[in-house]
């Protein structure tokens, strides 16, 4: 039964995928609603039984997407705008923590600790929804790049940020300026140890294409660049989209000295390996989401609704910030930036760990613990839900938004 349902996932996944293409409706939605039912709905699959194959599925899913997303990207769009980047991400980041805070305090009844380390664990967004998503929807470049470096940077300051939080109230001491610190050479150790290894698997890929049925050695280097690196203790999500942004941009990363070690030229990557990667994302994704509707916790309703008016509330923030910042770019580019902020697999990970310190301790030393985890998937399924609907709700402005701008004639800048 469970590889005639594995079967048939792939191809509801490619009718879904087909139907968004027709109807902009969100393929995401459609398939966490799979999981919804084979789980909390009618108990075919327990999230128990998938405790161990989950948090590894959820990792392999984002680290291919944001590799993948690297290779589709243009070097110079993402110099040109990168402060724009930085500005979204760490405002929105910031506000979306206080925001949750304040709401964690006065609706919930939580510890200022407590709803402090709830605010940095859903103050992020999930790479591999809102990845999907903007790839199944026209946008700007400058949208794209915003998008996807947000969700990558602002998952790895959830991680982080939680981590030291966490450490800091258990000792009794947070030092704020460690916690930047630490957030800054994340991303930048990380950005290293993936450029040197795509200029090194670069260069020597021409090599290693000889060799049979090498198809998968990229995606097997992929890993090798992931594990180093959170084995470093820095983001793996961040060297991974490193990586393929040096495999998308090649001739910007050519290394003279590396001929003199017999290494060859940057090589770029061929149609047939960026297609080969595209479908293995497009499977991955399709059991990431699934296994996100099996995991949400139907049976506590009070963390349901605190979940869904907290993901509410960070909807709305996220508007009012954008039509603040973002008053110079077009009506569509703010609407799709402003309704991009779904949760996801860093999110899911970091709500087990205070219950898991607090059965290793004996103790209570973060309160709440559990209804954190349980308010922390609700706002995971919520955000999806609002930004898939988001989406839905809004197509017909977008295409129309879209085709003016084709239609226009070309600008004299």
């Amino acid at each position: 039964m469970t590889y005639i349902f594995l079967g048939l996932l792939i191809f509801c996944a490619h009718l879904f995928n087909a139907w968004f293409s027709s109807r902009r409706i969100p393929d995401v939605l459609l398939l966490m609603g799979i999981g919804i039912i084979a789980g909390p709905v009618t108990g075919w699959i327990s999230p128990d039984s998938m405790k161990d194959i989950g948090p590894v599925l959820a990792s392999l899913t984002l680290l291919f997407i944001l590799f993948d997303s690297g290779t589709d990207m243009r070097l110079d769009t993402v110099r040109k705008y990168w402060s724009g980047v930085v500005q979204v991400t760490f405002l929105s980041f910031m506000i979306s923590m206080v925001t949750t805070t304040i709401t964690g305090i006065t609706l919930m009844g939580l510890t200022w600790q407590t709803s402090l380390i709830l605010g940095a664990m859903v103050s992020g967004t999930a790479a591999a929804i809102v990845i999907p998503l903007v790839r199944q929807m026209r946008v700007s470049d400058k949208t794209r790049v915003t998008l996807t470096l947000e969700s990558a940077i602002s998952g790895m300051m959830c991680i982080v940020i939680t981590l030291v939080l966490i450490e800091g109230f258990k000792l009794g001491n947070i030092n704020v300026g460690s916690l930047i610190g630490r957030v800054l050479a994340s991303i930048l150790m990380a950005a290293i140890i993936g450029i040197v290894g795509g200029i090194v698997w670069s260069s020597i890929m021409e090599r290693v294409r000889k060799l049979q049925n090498s198809m998968f050695m990229t995606p097997a280097f992929v890993f090798v660049i992931y594990g180093v690196t959170e084995l470093l203790g820095y983001s793996g999500a961040i060297a991974s989209l490193a990586f393929g942004l040096v495999l998308g941009n090649p001739s910007y990363f050519e290394m003279s000295f590396l001929h003199k070690l017999k290494f060859g030229k940057t090589t770029p990557l061929m149609e047939s390996e960026k297609s080969f990667f595209k479908e293995f994302v497009f499977i991955l994704k399709t059991y990431f989401f699934v296994y996100i509707g099996l995991c949400i916790p139907f049976h506590d309703v009070w963390a349901l609704i605190y979940g869904g008016i907290l993901a509410a509330i960070l909807f709305a923030v996220r508007f009012i910030l954008i039509a603040v910042v973002g008053r110079e770019n077009t009506p569509n580019d703010r609407l799709i930036v402003s309704m991009m902020i779904p949760k996801g697999l860093v999110s899911a990970v970091l709500a087990s760990i205070p219950e898991q310190l607090n059965i290793a301790a004996g103790c209570i030393i973060i309160h709440h613990a559990t209804f954190i985890k349980q308010i922390t998937y609700s706002v995971i399924f919520f955000s999806i839900v609002f930004c898939s609907l988001l989406v839905l709700a809004t197509r017909n402005r977008l295409m129309k938004g879209n085709q003016e701008l084709a239609d226009a004639p070309p600008s004299s800048m």
